[in-house]
Protein backbone atom coordinates (compact mmCIF):
# COMPACT_ATOMS: atom_id res chain seq x y z
CA UNK A 1 0.00 0.00 0.00
CA UNK A 2 1.28 3.35 -0.96
CA UNK A 3 1.74 5.52 1.83
CA UNK A 4 3.95 9.14 3.08
CA UNK A 5 4.28 9.17 6.85
CA UNK A 6 5.99 11.98 8.39
CA UNK A 7 7.78 11.79 11.87
CA UNK A 8 9.80 13.90 14.15
CA UNK A 9 6.82 16.23 15.78
CA UNK A 10 6.74 17.08 19.10
CA UNK A 11 6.88 19.64 22.05
CA UNK A 12 9.71 22.21 21.99
CA UNK A 13 10.43 25.31 23.72
CA UNK A 14 10.09 28.88 21.90
CA UNK A 15 13.55 29.00 20.17
CA UNK A 16 14.11 25.16 19.85
CA UNK A 17 14.66 23.00 16.60
CA UNK A 18 13.30 20.26 15.58
CA UNK A 19 13.84 17.86 12.53
CA UNK A 20 10.76 16.53 10.76
CA UNK A 21 11.01 13.84 8.23
CA UNK A 22 8.38 12.38 5.46
CA UNK A 23 9.40 9.23 4.46
CA UNK A 24 7.25 6.97 1.22
CA UNK A 25 6.67 3.51 1.24
CA UNK A 26 5.07 1.46 -1.82
CA UNK A 27 5.73 4.25 -4.13
CA UNK A 28 8.62 6.60 -5.30
CA UNK A 29 8.48 10.46 -4.35
CA UNK A 30 11.52 10.99 -5.83
CA UNK A 31 10.59 12.43 -9.31
CA UNK A 32 8.06 14.77 -7.94
CA UNK A 33 7.29 18.67 -6.59
CA UNK A 34 7.02 17.91 -3.01
CA UNK A 35 5.83 20.59 0.09
CA UNK A 36 5.29 20.73 3.58
CA UNK A 37 1.91 22.12 4.61
CA UNK A 38 0.57 23.49 8.37
CA UNK A 39 -2.59 23.62 9.86
CA UNK A 40 -3.31 25.76 13.63
CA UNK A 41 -6.45 24.98 15.13
CA UNK A 42 -9.26 27.19 13.90
CA UNK A 43 -6.70 27.94 10.96
CA UNK A 44 -6.67 26.96 7.21
CA UNK A 45 -3.83 24.56 6.21
CA UNK A 46 -0.95 26.81 4.73
CA UNK A 47 1.85 26.07 2.45
CA UNK A 48 5.18 26.25 4.57
CA UNK A 49 7.82 25.48 2.14
CA UNK A 50 8.48 23.22 -1.17
CA UNK A 51 11.40 21.72 -3.00
CA UNK A 52 11.65 20.53 -6.58
CA UNK A 53 12.91 16.98 -7.72
CA UNK A 54 16.61 17.09 -7.62
CA UNK A 55 16.71 19.64 -4.57
CA UNK A 56 17.94 22.57 -6.67
CA UNK A 57 14.55 24.88 -6.40
CA UNK A 58 12.91 26.38 -3.20
CA UNK A 59 10.00 28.25 -2.47
CA UNK A 60 9.15 29.42 1.67
CA UNK A 61 6.68 30.93 3.44
CA UNK A 62 7.47 34.44 4.93
CA UNK A 63 6.64 33.67 7.91
CA UNK A 64 9.67 30.98 7.99
CA UNK A 65 12.35 32.34 5.80
CA UNK A 66 15.54 32.25 6.92
CA UNK A 67 14.41 29.73 10.00
CA UNK A 68 12.87 26.54 8.51
CA UNK A 69 14.88 24.47 5.64
CA UNK A 70 13.61 21.67 3.26
CA UNK A 71 15.80 19.44 1.99
CA UNK A 72 15.12 15.81 0.25
CA UNK A 73 17.59 12.42 -0.15
CA UNK A 74 15.63 10.68 -2.78
CA UNK A 75 18.12 7.62 -2.62
CA UNK A 76 15.95 6.99 0.70
CA UNK A 77 12.94 8.59 -0.44
CA UNK A 78 12.70 11.06 2.08
CA UNK A 79 11.65 14.86 2.72
CA UNK A 80 12.66 16.76 5.37
CA UNK A 81 11.92 20.30 7.27
CA UNK A 82 14.85 21.33 9.26
CA UNK A 83 12.93 24.19 12.08
CA UNK A 84 15.11 26.16 13.87
CA UNK A 85 14.37 29.12 16.16
CA UNK A 86 11.01 27.88 16.65
CA UNK A 87 7.70 30.39 18.12
CA UNK A 88 4.67 29.54 19.65
CA UNK A 89 2.89 30.58 16.53
CA UNK A 90 4.52 27.82 14.70
CA UNK A 91 2.37 25.47 16.43
CA UNK A 92 0.03 23.25 14.00
CA UNK A 93 -0.21 19.99 12.64
CA UNK A 94 2.57 19.58 9.88
CA UNK A 95 1.81 17.60 6.71
CA UNK A 96 3.83 16.81 3.56
CA UNK A 97 2.94 16.47 -0.13
CA UNK A 98 3.19 15.80 -3.53
CA UNK A 99 2.43 17.08 -6.76
CA UNK A 100 2.52 14.35 -9.00
CA UNK A 101 2.04 16.03 -12.28
CA UNK A 102 5.37 18.26 -11.85
CA UNK A 103 8.66 17.95 -11.52
CA UNK A 104 10.62 21.00 -11.24
CA UNK A 105 7.84 24.07 -10.83
CA UNK A 106 7.18 24.32 -6.62
CA UNK A 107 3.58 25.57 -5.91
CA UNK A 108 2.61 26.86 -3.14
CA UNK A 109 -1.14 26.06 -3.05
CA UNK A 110 -3.30 23.52 -1.63
CA UNK A 111 -4.81 22.54 -4.67
CA UNK A 112 -1.89 21.73 -6.59
CA UNK A 113 -0.58 18.97 -4.56
CA UNK A 114 -3.03 15.38 -4.96
CA UNK A 115 -0.79 13.20 -2.78
CA UNK A 116 -0.90 13.92 1.42
CA UNK A 117 0.77 12.41 4.48
CA UNK A 118 -1.60 12.39 8.05
CA UNK A 119 0.39 15.07 9.49
CA UNK A 120 2.40 15.09 13.10
CA UNK A 121 1.96 17.48 15.67
CA UNK A 122 4.56 20.17 16.17
CA UNK A 123 3.73 22.12 19.51
CA UNK A 124 5.93 24.90 20.75
CA UNK A 125 5.52 26.17 24.37
CA UNK A 126 7.25 26.78 26.99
Amino acid sequence: QEQVVESGGGLVQPGGSLRLSCAASGRTLSTYVMAWFRQAPGKEREFVAGINWTGGTTKYANSVKGRFTISRDNAKNTLYLQMNSLKPEDTAVYYCAADRDRRTVVGTTLLEYDYWGQGTQVTVSS
